[in-house]
């Protein structure tokens, strides 16, 4: 994990909120944070999705190491990996959004790019997930 800057943190105070982090912006699809967790953020969520796009089971289980959420994990290798699969690297962005309002740290968005199309995966995907819990619910009846 090649950083600059320690963050303020001891090391296994600061790779346990990287990972963190990291889960919530492959999660969620974005977050606001401060500039330099941004920046430290971006190379390990890069990874991940390099990861999904490989899709052994070698690279499931490196992943799930580092990925606190076993959902998440889920969705990098069947919802992300297909979106980024043309493109070699350049997955996330940062927006600078200016100084915080308590201690005038620099803030930021990280996000991932191509937004609309992992809207439409998920939508598609949540659409499936109910399509296929209706179809158990009948043959669980019959």
């Amino acid at each position: 994990m090649p950083l600059k800057t320690k963050l303020g943190k001891p090391t296994d105070q600061r790779i346990a909120m990287l990972r963190q982090q990291v889960t919530d912006l492959l999660t969620y699809g974005k977050l606001e944070t401060t500039i330099d967790r941004a920046k430290a953020v971006r190379p390990l969520a890069e990874k991940m999705i390099t990861l999904g796009k490989k899709n052994t089971l070698a690279s499931y289980r490196q992943a799930l190491s580092f990925i606190t959420k076993e959902d998440t994990a889920n969705r990098v290798f069947k919802t992300l990996a297909p979106i980024y699969a043309n493109r070699n690297g350049g997955y996330t962005r940062i927006m600078r959004l200016g100084p915080r309002r308590g201690d005038a740290a620099e803030m930021a968005i990280i996000a991932l790019v191509d937004e609309d199309k992992i809207a439409e995966a998920d939508a598609a995907a949540k659409k499936e997930a109910e399509e296929a819990a209706k179809a158990a619910k009948r043959t669980k009846k019959a």
